[in-house]
């Protein structure tokens, strides 16, 4: 069994395509094998294999190009090193899912109505955001954050607030939910309003399904998000298609 130290799953995949870059298995412009083969190779899930793509990048390794590829970069002397990516927004999403899933379920049995009036404020301010196309997500992260002041448990509020600052000070996880805003995605506000429902009806079961599905769609978005080979490279092809036949047809 792997121990506390051991690297995790998308920086074994990194460290290990780095060295075949650097003895040549893989040269400037070589373009790297597609996320099918590759997530066979490393016996991992879709969403590892695009967290170690999007390491590769911030690190200038290798680069993305729509509706082809990931392609190996000439060699940077300025390139940060695997360890200094940090946490994912899969892994980090996956954590909140876990903690933030109880923590509503707890706020069911233990919110007051200034709590639930607090949350639909917020909720107001999460759409006015929304209609702005504001980036920052500030009402987002304050709605979560109402909620977990809402049991009245400082240690999970404190774990809350720590899972929502991990976003800020992670380039990875920066990188990932950029591409996931760039392709148009927002809070989603039924979302969060099924959620305010079940603990306005100190319903447990409710708030933490409803929870628990808000951050699982957060995860499938980014997922879409961070296709490599798939949706882009389909638009592409249709594109060229089209542009063929409109050459070559009858006038």
């Amino acid at each position: 069994m792997a121990g506390s130290g051991a690297p995790k799953l998308y920086r074994a995949i990194i460290d290990t395509l780095q060295a075949e870059i650097a003895s040549g298995k893989y040269k400037a412009g070589d373009r790297l094998p597609p996320e099918r083969e590759l997530v066979e190779r490393f016996d991992v899930s879709r969403l590892t294999l695009r967290e170690a793509m999007i390491g590769m990048e911030i690190i200038g390794l290798v680069e993305a190009r729509r509706g082809s590829g990931v392609y190996v970069t000439e060699r940077s002397s300025e390139m940060l090193s695997p360890s200094e990516l940090d946490i994912g927004a899969f892994e980090l999403t996956e954590a909140r899912r876990l903690v933030e899933g109880e923590c509503a379920a707890l706020a069911a049995v233990t919110a007051d109505a200034d709590d639930i009036t607090d949350l639909r404020m917020i909720l107001d301010r999460m759409i006015e955001e929304n209609e702005r196309e504001l980036l920052d997500e500030v009402a987002d992260r304050e709605f979560h954050l109402r909620i977990a002041q809402a049991t009245r448990n400082d240690a999970i509020l404190l774990v809350v607030e720590t899972l929502w600052d991990v976003r800020h000070r992670s380039p990875l996880c920066m990188k990932m939910l950029e591409r996931s805003r760039r392709s148009g995605v927002k809070p989603r506000i039924d979302d969060h309003r099924a959620i305010v429902d079940a603990i306005a009806a100190n319903d447990a079961t409710g708030a933490r399904k409803a929870m628990r599905d808000h951050l699982g769609r957060v995860i499938d978005n980014l997922l879409t998000a961070t296709e490599m080979d798939g949706i882009e490279r389909v638009r592409a092809e249709a594109a060229e298609l089209r542009s063929r036949t409109q050459r070559f047809a009858p006038i």
